[in-house]
């Protein structure tokens, strides 16, 4: 497995593949990889000839109060994990590497960023789109793999890759999750075991849910209130948002469309952030 660090040998490196008539898969993460990756570097390995997996704590992603500096990095772990799953790269750069001293240019998403994280997290987005573009001209992937985990993410790239023609195809993992239904994620080892078992309310809402939409139940009102009131009764859970939407665009349904509705949740435990979702 080749581990690259410079956006120059990254750049040539992918050019020679497509040269070679090679098909490129791109994983693109902030390392601290978990189950979820794993299955995203695996289906990956299936679509292509090559799979490149980057691991970058992207800065942009992090608003002036977001804990930028504890944003735990594990590069030798994580390594070991792109080369047991068969990636044939990985791409590490640097901070400077991507964004050299007098770096000024963005790329914006405007319409689906807005709501939803967006609103508690007005830059977050911008940081995403800036760092996808980057990625693609660097790895000219034909595959880009991503997780269901991160569905406003997803819809977002979506868009900004339909918008601005890129030529990749997507293809979205499903939601990996712990013993107990916690969707997998970077900060759950920072949970103590009180937040945990307060955190178990999230799948159990979700699930909640969907019974309910199954059953044909189409008011979007009641779903919130139902998911809502679960959430409400651990005392270390303070809701940011729970919102039906539609998938590709994040805008608020009225009514549920069965296998056509995204339910979000974004919450806090204690000081620690978290999301989840289900399709309806």
């Amino acid at each position: 497995m080749n581990k690259f660090t410079t956006v120059a040998e990254m750049q040539q490196t992918a050019a020679a593949w497509r040269q070679n008539g090679r098909r490129i898969a791109l994983v693109p993460t902030s390392g601290c990889l978990h189950a979820g990756h794993r299955a995203m570097i695996r289906e990956a390995r299936r679509v292509a000839d090559v799979v490149v997996v980057s691991l970058f704590v992207n800065p942009l992603q992090f608003a002036a109060n977001e804990a930028l500096a504890n944003y735990p990095r594990r590069l030798d772990s994580d390594l070991a994990t792109c080369e047991q799953e068969g990636a044939d790269a990985v791409f590490a750069p640097t901070v400077e590497e991507i964004y050299p001293k007098g770096y000024s240019s963005f790329v914006v998403e405007e319409l689906v960023a807005k709501p939803l994280c967006g609103i508690s997290r007005p830059t977050h987005f911008r940081g995403i789109t800036t760092i996808y573009v980057k990625l693609l001209n660097l790895v000219q992937p034909h595959s880009l793999v991503l997780g269901q985990k991160d569905a406003q993410m997803v819809a977002v790239v979506r868009k900004m890759i339909a918008d601005l023609h890129f030529k990749v195809d997507i293809t979205v993992i499903p939601i990996a999750r712990e013993a107990d239904g916690i969707a997998c994620h970077v900060r759950n080892d920072d949970l103590t075991p009180n937040q945990r078992q307060d955190a178990t309310a999230f799948h159990k809402a979700l699930v909640r849910a969907k019974e309910m939409a199954d059953s044909g139940l189409k008011s979007v009102d009641r779903v919130v209130a139902e998911v809502t009131h679960i959430l409400r009764q651990q005392r270390r859970i303070r809701v940011i948002y729970i919102s039906v939407v539609d998938p590709a665009t994040m805008e608020p349904l009225r009514e549920i469309v069965p296998g056509n509705s995204l339910l979000a949740i974004a919450a806090w435990v204690d000081e620690i952030r978290l999301t989840d979702n289900t399709l309806l």
